[in-house]
């Protein structure tokens, strides 16, 4: 082991795959190509090592809502760190963590006002697997362990998050995982299996599928239902008129928690704080983390009802269960930071005023052949691609190989627009960029698809 050596910007994409381990990511594919090296952001867009620009069409994953090089998020970030850099709410408190959870309980619906921070989402939804098991032991119901969540949805890559999440080639590496997850059908409209002409009627049908799960698994033995109000995995599918009502009134029936996890939909994703307000529905938890701090600092929680709660509160009963790094002070001042800029900005109604045109723009692409589903809500939206736009059939794993991976990923980014071609499900491109958005964004996005997806159309 040698002494530091300070690396040259020639010398990053070679050290980059010497020592750096990429997230979900084939390290095979740099030994001989250089390593993609993100070195600056500005608004919609990032810049890499060569100065090149690229528009940020998946505003990082998902996260940077308020746009790149937000100077006064750095600054709060800065402020926090000389006054207070660190000190955990393990049984202690500082004010940053006190006023952010107040904050959020502010902005949730219904009684969701206690506050549990990590540092993300996967820990989020853990948290929030471990607190419903917890909660049924201490109010009477020790065999209420199990989880329901849908095919295809990604939860996060804990134990336990990745028990609930419902993507079979993510979980076998690792398995056995933590056992009592359970997979529903999701909502994806464009491949119903029944009701493909009624969406009222597909969304019945797919609520009712998860009173069949707790049914058949035994009402007495089920802690929660995890559900995205807009499902990522998959590529966007949004939820069916009716159906968040219903599953809500299943959940009521059986004593099943209802989780809303909602680490990409919340802080202005679809243009609500929190997603489920959108569609109408209260749950008993919330998961969210991403935008919460635009991404300038790593924040998550989990929003609880006071309901849920309640028991926790009472005599020696304690959540044993915490992060270190939970409700950081300088994340938690980011984060107060940035709902202050979402709300004196109007990140939220900007979303709202232009969803419709963001639709609209992608919707154009239904010219071309390869593309056979445009779906989505607010500024998350996923282009399924098809070999065959009259029978939807779709491509083989070798060609999603060949074209996704081989081709439409690596010739978007050349093109200049940085989003997700991803074949978990069904073969799609995935598009979220930072909410302060417009039309030329939308405009850019929808040309360099129409170049690149034309291109791949041709090469099939």
């Amino acid at each position: 082991m040698g002494n530091p050596i300070a690396v040259s910007s020639k010398d990053l994409s070679q050290t980059a795959y010497d020592h750096l381990w990429m997230h979900f990511t084939r390290m095979s594919s740099y030994e001989n190509a250089p390593v993609p090296t993100i070195v600056r952001g500005e608004g919609t867009y990032i810049y890499d090592d060569k100065g090149k620009r690229y528009l940020d069409g998946l505003a990082g994953l998902f996260v940077v809502q308020a746009g790149h090089g937000r100077a006064e998020l750095a600054e709060a970030a800065a402020k926090q760190a000389q006054e207070l850099a660190f000190f955990p709410v393990w049984s202690y408190a500082h004010p940053k963590a006190i006023e952010l959870a107040e904050r959020l309980a502010h902005y949730a619906p219904g009684d969701l006002n206690k506050v549990f921070f990590t540092t993300g989402g996967g820990e989020a939804v853990e948290t929030a697997w471990k607190l419903a098991k917890q909660y049924h032991k201490l109010t009477g119901n020790p065999g209420k362990y199990k989880v329901i969540s849908r095919a295809v949805a990604y939860h996060g890559t804990p134990q336990g998050a990745l028990a609930i999440t419902g993507l079979p080639a993510l979980k076998a590496p690792f398995e056995p995982l933590v056992p009592g997850a359970h997979k529903v059908p999701n909502t994806n409209f464009y491949r119903a299996p029944i009701h493909g002409d009624d969406p009222e009627a597909f969304g019945r049908w797919a609520a009712d599928q998860i009173e069949q799960q707790i049914l058949f698994e035994g009402p007495d033995t089920v802690a929660a239902v995890f559900l995205e109000p807009v499902q990522n995995a998959g590529g966007c599918f949004p939820p069916p008129p009716g159906y968040f009502a219903r599953v809500r009134e299943i959940c009521d029936r059986y004593g099943v928690l209802l989780v809303s996890d909602e680490v990409i939909c919340a802080f202005g994703r679809l243009g609500t704080m929190f997603a489920c307000d959108k569609f109408g529905y209260v749950p008993d938890i919330i998961t969210c983390a991403k935008g919460m701090t635009s991404g300038y600092s790593p924040i998550g929680a989990a929003v609880v009802s006071d309901r849920i709660a309640e028991p926790f509160f009472k005599g020696k009963n304690t959540f044993l269960h915490g992060y270190t790094f939970g409700g950081h002070p300088v994340s938690a001042a980011v984060a107060l930071a940035n709902l202050d800029l979402f709300e004196r900005e109007g990140l939220n109604r900007h979303v709202l005023d232009h969803e419709s045109a963001f639709r609209a723009t992608l919707e154009r692409l239904r010219d071309l052949p390869i593309v056979g589903d445009v779906r989505g809500d607010g500024f998350f939206y996923g282009i399924e691609l098809v070999k065959d736009q009259a029978t939807k059939e779709s491509f083989t794993p070798e060609e999603c190989e060949r074209l996704l991976y081989g081709f439409v990923s690596k010739r978007l980014f050349e093109d200049g627009l940085y989003c997700r071609a991803d074949d978990r499900g069904d073969p799609v491109v995935q598009l979220a960029p930072p909410l302060v958005a417009d039309q030329g964004t939308f405009d850019e996005i929808e040309q360099i698809l129409r170049g690149v997806l034309t291109e791949a159309w041709a090469r099939i």
